[in-house]
C-alpha cells in the first residue's frame, strides 16, 4: 500500500476497525448508572441534538496516527446517509446509504462494502439516537467550551473506542454542536476528525449517496 493510500484510508479503515465496538444491535448493559446526573444530562442533550440534525454539510480535517492531515467535505442526510469526500491528492470516497457503508478509492479502483449497523456511523445516523445503546459510556468530560463523550464495547469484545466532541454554548438551556470525534483501534492507532460548522441545506442530490454513480 502506498503512503498516499495509507493517508487516504486512515479514517475509513479505523472507523471500520472499531465497528464491533460500537454496533448498537449488540445487547449491552446500560452505562447510565456509572455516570453522574450531570453527565447523564449531557449525554441526553447530545443525543437529542444529533437526532434533530437533518440535511447538513461541513468541511472536515482528519489527522491520522502518523500525523498526516487530510481534508474534505462531509454531507449528512439523516437518517442513514453520509458522504465523506476527500480533497485531492487523496482519492478516497466513503458513502453510507443507510444500509451499507461503501469505501471507494478512485485512483486504485478498489471498493469495499460494510454493513451500516456495524460501523460507528450508526451513532451519528440512526433514526433514533441512543448514545448509550450497544456501548458503555466510560466517561463524560467537561472541557473548555464543551464536553467529550467516551465510549467502548459493551461486551468488551474489542478494545477499540470512540470519543465524540461537542461544543456547549450557554449551559443546560444552550446550544450543543458536534465538533468531531476520535477513533482508536485495538492496536492504539488513532484517527482524529475535526468538523467545521454543520451548515443546514435544503436538499442534497440522492446520487451523492450512491457510490456507483461516481
Amino acid at each position: 500500500m502506498t503512503f498516499l493510500r495509507q493517508t487516504a484510508v486512515a479514517f475509513a479503515a479505523l472507523m471500520l476497525a472499531a465497528a464491533p465496538t460500537l454496533a448498537p444491535t449488540v445487547a449491552a448493559a446500560a452505562s447510565a448508572s456509572s455516570l453522574t446526573p450531570d453527565q447523564q444530562a449531557l449525554v441526553k442533550r447530545a443525543g437529542s441534538y444529533i437526532e434533530a440534525l437533518k440535511t447538513v454539510r461541513s468541511r472536515f480535517t482528519q489527522i491520522d496516527g502518523n500525523g498526516v492531515t487530510s481534508t474534505g467535505t462531509l454531507y449528512l442526510d439523516r437518517p442513514g446517509k453520509a458522504r465523506f469526500e476527500y480533497d485531492p491528492p487523496a482519492s478516497l470516497l466513503v458513502v453510507s446509504d443507510g444500509f451499507n457503508v461503501e469505501v471507494f478509492d478512485r485512483r486504485l479502483k478498489t471498493y469495499s462494502l460494510y454493513p451500516f449497523e456495524r460501523t460507528p456511523l450508526v451513532l451519528l445516523l440512526a433514526r433514533h439516537v441512543r448514545l448509550d445503546r450497544g456501548v458503555v459510556i466510560t466517561d463524560v468530560e467537561q472541557v473548555p467550551g464543551g464536553f467529550v463523550i467516551n465510549a467502548r464495547d459493551g461486551h468488551k469484545q474489542a478494545e477499540g473506542k470512540i470519543s465524540m466532541r461537542f461544543s456547549d454554548v450557554g449551559g443546560a438551556g444552550g446550544t450543543v454542536g458536534l465538533r468531531g470525534w476520535t477513533i482508536v483501534d485495538a492496536t492504539g492507532r488513532e484517527t482524529r476528525v475535526q468538523l467545521g460548522a454543520l451548515t443546514p441545506i435544503d436538499h442534497l442530490d440522492a446520487n451523492l449517496f450512491n457510490i456507483r454513480s461516481h
